[in-house]
This record gives structure tokens, C-alpha cells and sequence, in this order.
């Protein structure tokens, strides 16, 4: 830790009825736990960054100030808390794809409306769809059902579903001329998504976090650029070398675009974010850090500054090796797929880091004590601070749904010791 000289200062702050020390730094300096300490704000800062994140623990701000709660005190979700890797009393839990096929209830709506387009853009359905697991097994987390590609219509790139095949873009980019369709985000065509998540979040109240999430711009890319679901990425791995500069242009309006469409989310209710570069580990490291990285830094770098205290989580289906790299992106907590041991992976991502995950989703396949098992290695290996429970994945078809319920009744089960927490690594 670079030496530093501080000066305390005493605050209440009304607005959120919480008193707070602000310590002032004179020397910027990164500590261990990942908090930038650089300077310091008004009081009006200082509340707007304790009204959004709480009083306990650690704010990351813009301004640079660090808060710390004279008393715990924070009416963020546990989630959140836990994003920020404050002080909780277990892991939070929720799944990806935690609304989807597996339920009865998801497959008998789907009957009645059989377009995921009107599944996924319908409000009344998305908020349906969404709650669905949230009314049946209590999660710590309730994600709005969507798609990665949502936004890509209003940002000038139509597309279909095929029931069977899924994605189909008509008109993918192939040249300079493709890049004239694209323009800036009219997010009025997805407002379908503003008004899912404030609905979400009035009807969750204080008993979950709503999450949000987004395609990270080479995700995206693969779509725009392949025209469709592909398992090789022939092209945009081609276009890599052949024409470098129009994947850069493409990369880079996405890049801009996705963090407003962040933005709008965040405003519309959700309290924590997930971005998808779900086909980022199909490029070797040295491709990811020249065609994946840089746009998710850009992106980031640019919620940031409109969403300072906003967690964000970040995923890569296949990331075993890219955990170090992706340890170097502004992001609160990094996802983990269930082929890394949980304890290998918060060595290599260090302290500063929240992780997130990384149970084997087919073990929901298998007998009840099994599921218990493998969640307790999970949480245990992660330890008492900064863990998200998930599994490795998204929730396979043909999970069985008693099997998801055992999840959560488990993981609300596994409480940390007080004492524990108290000597868990510092902030």
C-alpha cells in the first residue's frame, strides 16, 4: 500500500439520516481491497453516493471519497451489499436464465404467446416472466427477462428469432457501406424495458435487487457481423485481420450505444448490471485483450461516469483463461463458469475482486444432498466476503424446478459466522 497522510472529517448526512467519516486523502493510492481513496467532495456528493450505495462499507466514487458507516446501516439489497463486498450475512443467490423453459409455469405462458420477440418486448409478459422465479423460490436477484440483442433494433440493426434456430440478422456488416444503418440509441424503442424494470422494482420492493444486463460490443459483434448463431466465428474472426479498421468501427459505436442503454436501465430501476461477453472466451487472450477488452473498457469507463455507484458484474462463458485480464476492467464482480475451482479463481482475481458463481448447473440434475454438497464447497471455497451465489452457467432445459428450489433453500441456509466476518479481509 503507497503511504498516504488523511484527514478525518465528522458528517451527518440528512438526506439518507446516516452519520459517515469521510477521510480526505492527500496522496492518491489503490488499496488491497480494490477502493480508490483521491481526494476528496462536497457534501452533497457525499450524499448523493450514500443515498444510491448505502452507508456501510466502501463507496467507489467518481469524486474519490471513501465512506465508512459509523454504524452498519444500509437499505441496499444483499446483493448489492455483497457486490460491493460489504459486510453481509451469507451469500446472495440468484441464476442466469433463472426465468426460462424449465418452469411449468414459463412453458404454459409460452403456449398463449409462442414469439419470444413478444415475450421479450411485451411489459406486461416481461414482468410476468421475470417474477416468475421470484414467486417460486424467493431469489436474491430478479433479472428482467430479455435478450443480448434487445437493444440492437434501436440502435439501426433488425432482427428476427427463428424458434428453431434462433437469431437471424438480414442484413449483416460486411463492409463499409453496412456501417450507414448504424445511429445513436433511440431508446424509445425499448422502452418496453424502462418500464419492465420500474415495475420489477416496485413489486420486488426491498426483497431483492433487480438486475439488469447487456451483450458486451464483441457479443454483440458476432451477431451483427455472422448474421446468425455461429460456432465457428469465421467472419468476425476474419474480419479481425482483413478489415480491422470496420470492426473497430463497429466495436466502438456499440460500445457507446450498450453504456447508454445501461444508463436507461439503471434510471428505469435496476440496482446492478451484468454484462454478457458470452462468446468473448471463444478468442485467444491476446485476440480478447485487442478486440474485447478495449470496448468493455470504453463502455465501462462511460456507465462509470453516469452510474458511479452502480455494481457491476461481468461474464465470460470459457473465462479460465482470461480471469487475470479480466481482473484489469472497472468492474465490482467477475462471474465465474463452473469448469475454475472457486478457490483457484479468487487467487488468481486476488482480494479486490467480488466474484460470482460457479456451481455446475447440471448438478441440479442430481439427487437433493448432492446439490447441498456442491453448493456448500462453492460458498465455502469463496469465503465470507464478496461472493455472489450462481451457478457456473445459466439454468439448463430440463432442470428440474425441486432442484432449483433446494438451491435456494440452501444457500439461504448457509449463513457466515459472526466471528468469521470479523476478522474476514479487510476493506
Amino acid at each position: 500500500m503507497a503511504a498516504m497522510s488523511s484527514t478525518k472529517v465528522g458528517l451527518h448526512c440528512d438526506k439518507v439520516g446516516v452519520s459517515v467519516e469521510v477521510v480526505r486523502v492527500e496522496r492518491a493510492a489503490r488499496l488491497g481491497s480494490g477502493a480508490w481513496q483521491m481526494g476528496s467532495c462536497s457534501v452533497s456528493q457525499l450524499c448523493s453516493v450514500v443515498s444510491k450505495s448505502g452507508a456501510s462499507g466502501v463507496v467507489k466514487k467518481k469524486c474519490g471519497v471513501v465512506t465508512r458507516a459509523a454504524t452498519v446501516v444500509s437499505s441496499d439489497p444483499l446483493l448489492v451489499r455483497a457486490a460491493r463486498k460489504e459486510n453481509v450475512e451469507r451469500a446472495p443467490a440468484w441464476m442466469m436464465r433463472q426465468a426460462g423453459r424449465y418452469m411449468a409455469d414459463y412453458r404454459k405462458l409460452s403456449e398463449k404467446h409462442p414469439s419470444f420477440r413478444e415475450r421479450s418486448e411485451n411489459t406486461d409478459l416481461i414482468v410476468e416472466i421475470s417474477l416468475q422465479p421470484w414467486k417460486a423460490f424467493r431469489p436474491d436477484g430478479v433479472i428482467i427477462f430479455s435478450d443480448i440483442l434487445t437493444p440492437l433494433p434501436a440502435i439501426g440493426i433488425p432482427f428476427e428469432i427463428d424458434e428453431t434456430n434462433g437469431p437471424v440478422l438480414e442484413s449483416p456488416i460486411e463492409s463499409e457501406e453496412g456501417l450507414k444503418a448504424l445511429h445513436s440509441i433511440d431508446l424509445n424503442k425499448v422502452n418496453f424495458v424502462g418500464e419492465s424494470l420500474s415495475i420489477l422494482r416496485n413489486e420486488v420492493g426491498d426483497g431483492a435487487a433487480v438486475l439488469g444486463f447487456i451483450g458486451s460490443p464483441w457479443t454483440l459483434a458476432t451477431y451483427i457481423v455472422e448474421g446468425k448463431t455461429t460456432r465457428t466465428y469465421t467472419k468476425i474472426k476474419s474480419m479481425t485481420h482483413l478489415q480491422p479498421k470496420l470492426l473497430d468501427s463497429i466495436l466502438s459505436h456499440l460500445a457507446n450505444e450498450i453504456a447508454e442503454y445501461v444508463t436507461f436501465q439503471v434510471k428505469a430501476g435496476a440496482q446492478c448490471i451484468q454484462i454478457f461477453d458470452s462468446w468473448g472466451g471463444q478468442l485467444p487472450p491476446h485476440q480478447w485483450d485487442l478486440w474485447s477488452k478495449p470496448y468493455i473498457q470504453q463502455l465501462v469507463a462511460k456507465v462509470r461516469a453516469a452510474c458511479p455507484a452502480v455494481p457491476l458484474v461481468m461474464y465470460i462463458n470459457g473465462n479460465g483463461g482470461l480471469l487475470e485480464r479480466m481482473a484489469t476492467i472497472d468492474v465490482d464482480v467477475i462471474g465465474l463458469d463452473w469448469t475454475i475451482d472457486m478457490a483457484d479463481g479468487r487467487r488468481r482475481l486476488g482480494e479486490s475482486t467480488a466474484v460470482q458463481g460457479n456451481v455446475d448447473p447440471a448438478v441440479l440434475f442430481a439427487p437433493l444432498p448432492v446439490i447441498t454438497e456442491a453448493i456448500e464447497r462453492v460458498v465455502s471455497k469463496a469465503g465470507n466476503r464478496g461472493h455472489i451465489l450462481n451457478l457456473g452457467h445459466g439454468v439448463l432445459v430440463g432442470t428440474p424446478e425441486e432442484g432449483v428450489a433446494h438451491f435456494f433453500d440452501t444457500a439461504r441456509s448457509l449463513t457466515y459466522n459472526s466471528a468469521e466476518l470479523a476478522t474476514s479481509s479487510v476493506l
